[in-house]
């Protein structure tokens, strides 16, 4: 049996890989876990003063591991200390949008011990209030514009301190798939457990769903009530309500509504996550123990998930239940973006017995998963290869940027290429996309010679030159990230005891 925390009443099934435990283990099959040696969060304050002091917050910790069914009632102290609001600020961006009051980091750090105190001190007596958000947008991959929400500098101030308090009893509860804006926890362990567990379970169907409009849609009245399953100091849960209903600032309008949560905010990753918590994540565990006969992998990222069936039947029954729960609390699957596809180690020899293609992609987290096989051509390997669609907006972007740089120094616009490679190398330098990292690095060098030879009728750049500046300023492509196998293997997560693989 279930309980309202997620906290099974029966013991584990033989076999199926435990999502909870008393104390953080990792998961064979979903890449759980965290380097040997190393804690999930820093105990110790990073500032001169506090240096090597015991962290304030380790007894919510302890208290949460200990009792999944507490209900905190006495956080708000945490959350105005002003040290707090004051590691929060200096945690800042320091060049940051200002929100709607135009009030910028610099600007309040000169009298930063003066507005922390009258901070901490409204807070305390309940005279704080959330401003409205500044809208304001970025373009994704395919083109649109993503809505995003630029916080006053104080509103972001708070949610920091917040986040940091909260994330103390909140890490006790997520599960062990859920990998999206966690401390300890990157996009590429997600992608290596799902490369794991694709490989080292019975996978022939992966399910590749995406939320329609999650930040949209989530409902606030479901969040509250999730909220205070664990919260419960009022005036903390009042504290959130402010931030989601402040409303947004848009053309000079305000707009207030009783769903969403603004991407942009501090705050609204750790919302999402607890949302989504108790509507996805609480009952595919559940599900996966009771209904799933075959092998099953769950990975979530935010509002993006994957999903490894071994048997077709299984999945299909699981698109339909999850639609159903999903509707219940507001929310629904993208209907473009979720797909059933044939995948893993057996689909390409099945599509090929049966006389059909190749087997089907899908992409996740930037990177396109293909079925392949290793260099010796013998054994099946999941390859990631960078998405098209983010190469392309990505050199888009830069050709835009050059050309906005065009008469600048040669200085300045290598520093900003440098920059924009190296970031590109660091996050798709996986195994098996060498050639992908190396091409975006040849494309950028080509953008950046044709700028340069439109600054002047005779601009013309010769190729010797060009290569002079490329091995300056551009950094080499190169495979930044082990395999899979052998990250998770440093984690420990193919050793550990508690996580038997099957």
């Amino acid at each position: 049996m279930m309980n309202g925390h997620g906290k099974s009443d029966s013991p584990i099934v033989p076999g199926k890989p435990p999502n909870l435990a008393r104390e953080p283990v990792l998961e064979a099959v979903e890449g759980r876990g965290l380097a040997k040696g190393k804690r999930r969060e820093q105990n110790a304050l990073r500032t001169q003063s506090r240096a090597g002091a015991p962290s304030e917050l380790e007894p919510l910790r302890q208290a949460a591991r200990k009792d999944r069914k507490k209900r905190f009632t006495a956080l708000l102290h945490h959350i105005y200390d002003v040290e707090r609001l004051r590691r929060a600020y200096l945690g800042m961006k320091r060049g940051a949008a200002a929100g709607i009051d135009g009030v910028t980091w610099k600007a309040y750090g000169e009298r930063l011990e003066e507005n922390l105190q009258d901070l901490s001190g409204r807070l305390r007596r309940g005279a704080y209030r959330a401003k409205p958000v500044r809208r304001a947008f970025i373009p994704k991959a395919d083109g649109r514009l993503r809505p995003l929400g630029v916080p006053a500098l104080e509103d972001k101030i708070v949610q920091r301190a917040a986040v940091e308090v909260l994330s103390c009893i909140y890490e006790a509860d997520f599960l062990g798939f859920s990998y999206g804006f966690r401390p300890g926890r990157s996009p590429h362990l997600a992608l290596d457990a799902l490369a794991v567990g694709i490989r080292s379970k019975k996978v022939r169907w992966v399910l590749d769903a995406d939320l329609r409009g999650f930040f949209d849609t989530l409902d606030h009245a479901w969040l509250v009530k999730f909220i205070e399953h664990r919260i419960g100091d009022r005036r903390v849960v009042r504290l959130i309500q402010k931030w989601l209903r402040a409303g947004v600032l848009e053309d000079g309008k305000r707009i207030v509504q009783e769903v969403g949560t603004v991407q942009g905010g501090s705050i609204s990753p750790l919302l999402a996550n607890i949302y989504l918590h108790y509507v996805f994540d609480l009952w595919v565990q559940q599900w996966r123990r009771r209904e799933a006969g075959g092998d099953m992998v769950v990975v979530r990222f935010a509002d993006d998930f994957v999903l490894g069936f071994q048997y077709r039947p299984e999945a299909e029954q699981f698109l339909d239940e999850v639609r159903e729960r999903l509707a219940r609390f507001g929310l629904a699957l993208h209907p473009e973006k979720t797909r059933l596809i044939e995948f893993g180690r057996y689909a390409a020899k099945e599509r090929s017995r049966r006389g059909e293609g190749k087997p089907e992609t899908f992409n996740f987290l930037g990177f396109t998963h293909i079925c392949g096989k290793t260099r010796q051509g013998d054994i099946f390997m999941l390859i990631r290869q960078t998405m098209r669609q983010r190469r392309q907006a990505k050199l888009r972007e830069v050709k835009a940027e050059l050309r906005r740089r065009m008469h600048h120094p040669i200085l300045e616009q290598g520093i900003y290429l440098s920059a924009v490679v190296r970031g590109h190398v660091q996050y798709y330098g996986v195994p098996r996309n060498g050639e992908a990292i190396a091409s975006f690095r040849r494309a950028v060098g080509r953008l950046w010679r044709r700028a340069l030879g439109r600054r002047s009728q005779n601009g013309q750049q010769t190729w010797e030159r060009m290569e002079r500046l490329f091995t300056r300023w551009l950094p080499l492509a190169r495979i930044c990230h082990p395999s899979p196998f052998e990250r998770l293997k440093r984690l420990g997560v193919l050793t550990q005891g508690r996580s038997p693989v099957r």
